[in-house]
């Protein structure tokens, strides 16, 4: 057995220093086996622990991202959305804009939003440009911009559908449509 038998990554590193007689040594090969299993583990918890200062990596870590940022744990959400609230709570501190409504929107529906501001009617409109119908976490969204915005500006969401002239672009006929088994749910939303 040479140190290519060994199945520690750590191992096999730490048997590539020794001298060269050892490498027919059963005992020194399962030393380092022992060894390098054990170091394996040590940098796996230690890149494990490194992503979780990341939001967009951390996992377990972000119970303490969102203790620290005063957004209630709900664990039955998925990873994906719990990241997206964080980021965007990041992302909404500072004045006020529409480039801080469009970053933290942005978090939530994975594409490009567009924010318009109707300062007569004090109010704002919250466009999704790239998102097909109502993002999944919607009522996140709206929870974190009702904590961003002031108290006295209205806030209105316009959400895009399927309209007949996207749907005449895809040149699809009746009978092809009806083969996809669309709701009509579904529909307005195909892309």
């Amino acid at each position: 057995m040479s140190s290519a038998g060994l199945t520690s990554e750590k191992g096999r590193e730490m048997f590539s220093y020794l001298p060269q007689y050892y490498e027919t040594s059963r005992v020194m090969q399962a030393d380092m086996q022992a060894k390098g299993s054990e170091m394996d583990l040590l940098y796996q918890a230690l890149d494990e622990t490194l992503e979780q200062f990341f939001v967009r990596t951390a996992t377990w870590g972000l119970d303490f991202w969102e203790q620290e940022l005063g957004i209630e744990t709900d664990r039955l959400k998925p990873v994906e959305q719990r990241r997206a609230v964080v980021e965007s709570k990041l992302r909404g501190a500072g004045k006020f804009s529409g480039r801080q409504v469009a970053n933290v929107a942005e978090a939530y529906a994975g594409g490009k939003v567009d924010v318009t501001f109707q300062p007569e009617a004090w109010s704002f409109t919250v466009s999704f440009v790239d998102t097909m119908g109502v993002p999944p976490n919607i009522d996140d969204l709206k929870r974190a911009i009702d904590e961003l915005k002031p108290a006295h500006m209205a806030v209105e969401y316009k959400y895009r559908y399927l309209v007949w002239d996207d749907l005449d672009k895809k040149q699809k006929t009746w009978d092809e449509l009806d083969a996809a088994s669309l709701t009509w749910n579904e529909l307005e939303v195909w892309a």
